[in-house]
């Protein structure tokens, strides 16, 4: 059975489908796979950032990137808050993000 990719809101789903084309290009290769795979691919696509929020880790000649993400029952991905890196370091500012909108979403039964 296939797993869903859902967006936290459509501005976010914008900003990601306006990443530079090698990043979006690596994205829709990456999300593809997760449909089809389940959300864990493994290191260098995946990573768990704590319980129950993970990472989507996007490189290529454009740069890098990164998209949140955590998973509610009935097989769905919610995709959370994406940024472009520009330090080795992922900015507090960007994890305290994800980290609300993941206990958004869990609290709520609309996603």
């Amino acid at each position: 059975m296939n797993w869903n990719i859902i967006y936290y809101n459509e501005i976010l789903e914008e900003n990601i489908l306006s990443l530079p084309s090698g990043l979006l290009a690596r994205y829709l290769r990456l999300t593809d796979m997760m449909i089809k795979f389940g959300p864990n691919l493994g290191l260098p696509h995946t990573k768990q950032i704590e319980s129950g929020l993970f990472e989507l880790r996007l490189k290529s000649k454009d740069g890098i990137s990164r998209v949140f993400y955590c998973t509610k029952i009935q097989q769905k991905i919610v995709m959370l808050h994406s940024f472009i890196k520009k330090s080795q370091k992922t900015p507090k500012k960007e994890l305290k993000i994800a980290k609300f909108r993941k206990k958004e979403v869990m609290n709520n039964e609309s996603f």
